[in-house]
């Protein structure tokens, strides 16, 4: 399979924008910024400077070394080889930049070929016919079976995914004409969270994934929940409740009960081999029903972090929030 790795940037348009950003209002920085989409350790900006059009630039302000940086970049490239050439997953064009800000702090640019907003399944599934998307999930199931089947088939690596729809674009969709024809390619976008094991061995360092946590909470997400959170990706089972799961925050709880029959039918026919447990809508309700209260107490308190820092401390804060998150 060809290498897709083909976007550069001058990563000094990238510094220029860091000078001026304003994390509270990213529109209002020196360098304009649109939000795409939030993630736990980062952030996805259409950045409206000559040389940056047409990517999504998802911005990692997580390291304290350049060597923690280097590091995540080896296991990053490494992830994608794997996923495009091993497993078989379609990616968009990709990229990457490294650099260095004006107090000292590395940063790890992910750039993506910005994709139509309406192609994304969380877009599209608002206006496809409920046909169209069972069928939309029912690809999306078939891509993750080649994940967890690439697994099964040897053991010297172990591939996670976040399969939730909104990771995916429908490539070729027209919202003018929002149909999807006989056969349905998919584009996995969700690639800056590079987990896999080697032999047993978790490459990209879990501590990672605390350093945007509020430092108030660090110590009891490491001791309680970091190895669940990180564990949860590796379960093709739990994968699939999450992926139907938000539906409810996409206000389609309409789709929970035909997709949980869909997941089944998939679990019992194609995927029979990979020996998963049938899905109830009550598991799915409340899986859901846990996870909202979770984050929504996380993102409260990643906002008083935000606060205690900037305002108090007077601190850099590196993170970009979401003011509000519908659930």
């Amino acid at each position: 399979m060809s290498d897709l790795r083909s976007l550069e940037v001058d990563p000094d348009l990238l510094l220029a924008f860091e000078r001026g950003l304003d994390p509270r209002h990213p529109e209002r920085s020196k360098i304009p910024a649109r939000i795409l989409g939030y993630g736990e350790i980062s952030t996805v900006f259409e950045i409206q400077a000559p040389g940056l059009e047409g990517l999504a630039c998802k911005r990692l302000p997580i390291f304290r070394s350049l060597e923690e940086l280097e590091a995540y970049k080896g296991i990053y490239l490494e992830y994608n080889r794997v996923l495009q050439e091993e497993v078989g997953l379609r990616l968009p064009r990709y990229g990457f930049a490294c650099l260095v800000d004006d107090a000292g702090y590395p940063l790890f640019y992910i750039l993506q070929e910005r994709l139509p907003p309406e192609s994304i399944g969380n877009r599209a599934l608002h206006l496809l016919s409920l046909p169209d998307v069972c069928r939309l999930v029912e690809q999306t199931l078939r891509e993750l079976e080649k994940v967890w089947g690439y697994n099964r088939r040897q053991q010297e690596i172990q591939v996670a995914l976040d399969g939730q729809i909104s990771n995916w674009s429908i490539a070729g969709f027209d919202p003018e004409r929002p149909a999807l024809g006989d056969e349905i390619t998919l584009l996995y976008m969700d690639t800056s969270t590079p987990l896999f094991r080697v032999r047993g061995t978790e490459q990209l360092n879990p501590e990672l994934f605390l350093r945007s946590a509020p430092s108030f909470l660090a110590w009891v997400l490491r001791l309680l929940y970091l190895k669940d959170v990180v564990n949860r990706y590796y379960d093709l089972r739990l994968v699939v409740v999450d992926l139907i799961a938000n539906m409810y925050k996409e206000q389609r709880p309409d789709l929970v009960p035909p997709l949980t029959e869909l997941a089944n039918r998939f679990f019992s026919g194609e995927a029979a081999y990979l020996e998963e447990r049938p899905l109830t809508v009550a598991e799915v309700r409340a899986y859901y029903r846990e996870d909202a209260m979770i984050w929504s107490a996380y993102l409260a308190a990643r906002k008083l972090d935000r606060f205690l820092h900037a305002r108090l401390l007077r601190r850099r804060y590196p993170y970009v929030l979401p003011e509000r998150i519908r659930r």
